[in-house]
């Protein structure tokens, strides 16, 4: 009887190393795949959620939050129309860089409200923008953390952010924007043109075109 008793134990302690192998194998190749699909923010979310459990829940959230979404692509007229606002945009930065950043931070929160992206604030924006979007989400991060503080910043801090920002606003508005959403993520952020800009901001400064009106309000 004891060595009946005593076998079983040992199957019931196989039985528990077993499972807690496969969880632990399980927790590995998830922690892979969210390594994969997300790159270098999911060393972020990892520091801004204090520790990886939280921050790979966060980040399966978001993945579940985004499929849910319904994503388009913008109109032609939609497209032309934004593209007249962003080089608005760029010529305002001449005269009046602060009120640029500003207006680009609006304009880019507008065109994603357009495709489909939750009118929420920046932290979930930011977030829904990661799962497929991965490298653009770095810039519209970078941006937004300069406009914050634009009152501030320097001339040259306000340059990078308008940078920033056309990277963001590239990807948003090309002609394949609403069909990389359903390509695997080893193809996220790609833009597919040659205007994004890097995220040392290294590019010159924004111009005004000649003849063109940099008039605007200044937002609240």
């Amino acid at each position: 009887m004891e060595g009946q008793e005593a076998t079983f134990a040992i199957i019931a302690l196989a039985a528990i190393v077993v499972l807690l192998l496969a969880w632990l194998l399980m927790q590995r190749r998830r922690t892979k795949a969210l390594r994969k699909d997300f790159g270098d923010e999911y060393d972020r979310t990892v520091e801004a959620r204090g520790g990886r459990r939280h921050a790979e829940a966060d980040l399966a959230d978001r993945k579940e939050r985004v499929k849910k979404l319904e994503i388009r692509p913008l109109t032609p007229s939609e497209r032309d129309r934004y593209k007249d606002d962003w080089q608005e945009t760029k010529a305002l930065f001449v005269d009046s860089p602060v009120e640029a950043v500003s207006r680009a931070d609006r304009l880019l929160t507008d065109i994603m409200n357009t495709r489909g992206f939750p009118m929420s604030d920046f932290e979930h924006r930011h977030g829904d923008l990661t799962v497929d979007h991965a490298k653009a989400a770095k810039h519209y991060l970078a941006g937004h953390e300069i406009a914050r503080r634009s009152n501030d910043a320097t001339t040259e801090e306000l340059r990078r952010a308008i940078n920033h920002y056309e990277a963001l606003f590239s990807e948003m508005t090309s002609k394949l924007a609403g069909q990389d959403e359903n390509v695997a993520h080893g193809r996220s952020g790609q833009t597919g043109n040659d205007d994004e800009r890097d995220m040392d901001g290294s590019n010159q400064a924004p111009t005004k075109p000649a003849a063109f009106s940099t008039t605007t309000s200044r937002p609240d």
